[in-house]
């Protein structure tokens, strides 16, 4: 499909928070560069979501995901927005049927940081850790049971100033958020292998209306096919397990030529309890993640399993 660059005017929608802005800009000009036009040609649109709204709770106790995603959804749907810049880590994992993820950029360092030591093992007796996440809350005490956790929300500046006034001892934040805002040098990266990160870590994912075929192919030129391919597996695994926020679950995802190698482990929240697997497929297979599903709730104990309502 062909298309005149110059009447090639398209409206982002973003939440307004530094990163999400930083990720629409990122998104922006590599849709730009693609098609040899100006960025000032992509409208940056901007909303205050939910989730950035309402920062004295836990997530998973005011609606979840969706959160982050319903006031975009609602301009998408109404046609005010072409598309959409989400987080891939924010987004739920059963989607209107009316949106069509259309590209996942190039994926960034998917390795957590944590801020206030130099590793898990680093901190002190009996510190006190703020995070939101129950994946991050239940890695912890599964690895330092001594640790307490305390809830911290809000952006990257936010939960810094929290933890520069005392708050907690240390907190975590996302290696690639840290990046694209420009902090790199902050906190110390915990190895991703021995850390799993977060289904869609560090993966900047893209949706337009299902049925506007011009706007789908035009996104089509910035589409990351192996960051896709990885992120697609990561959310069939997630839809296959049936977890909400309140399931902490990580995941790790290496790509091998033109397979694809998946580890995820689930925990009970308290991080008592761990149930583990990997499952090796080729890239595209969804129906495999899903099988690695199925066997890890087969093996979790009631105190992990109470946490995940399996398939829908």
């Amino acid at each position: 499909m062909a298309h005149d660059k110059q009447d090639m005017k398209l409206r982002l929608g973003t939440r307004r928070s530094p990163l999400a802005m930083a990720q629409a800009e990122e998104a922006r000009d590599r849709l730009a560069a693609a098609h040899g036009i100006d960025p000032a040609h992509i409208e940056i649109v901007a909303v205050t979501a939910s989730g950035d709204r309402i920062q004295d709770r836990a997530l998973a106790e005011i609606g979840g995901k969706a959160l982050w995603t319903k006031e975009l959804d609602a301009w998408l749907a109404a046609g005010e927005i072409d598309f959409a810049v989400h987080s891939a880590k924010d987004v739920e994992t059963i989607r209107p049927d009316a949106f069509a993820i259309c590209a996942v950029l190039p994926r960034a360092d998917v390795r957590d940081v944590l801020i206030g030591a130099d590793s898990i093992h680093a901190l002190p007796p009996g510190a006190v850790v703020g995070t939101s996440a129950p994946r991050r809350a239940a890695q912890l005490l599964h690895a330092r049971p001594d640790c307490s956790v305390i809830t911290f929300r809000g952006n990257v500046a936010t939960r810094l100033a929290k933890l520069a006034a005392g708050e907690a001892d240390a907190t975590f934040l996302a290696a690639a958020g840290l990046e694209r805002l420009g902090q790199t040098g902050t906190g110390h990266p915990l190895a991703e292998d021995e850390w799993l990160p977060a289904p869609g870590q560090a993966a900047i994912l893209i949706e337009c209306r299902a049925d506007d075929a011009r706007t789908h192919e035009i996104l089509s030129a910035i589409d990351d096919a192996p960051s896709r391919s990885a992120v697609m597996a990561e959310r069939a695994l997630l839809a296959s397990l049936g977890g909400n926020c309140h399931s902490p679950i990580a995941v790790l995802t290496r790509l091998e030529g033109d397979r694809i190698v998946l580890r995820a482990a689930l925990y009970s929240p308290d991080g008592a309890e761990k149930v583990e697997g990997e499952i090796r497929f080729a890239a595209g297979d969804l129906e495999a993640p899903a099988r690695l599903g199925a066997d890890l709730l087969s093996r979790a104990v009631p105190a992990i399993a109470a946490h995940f309502d399996g398939p829908a």
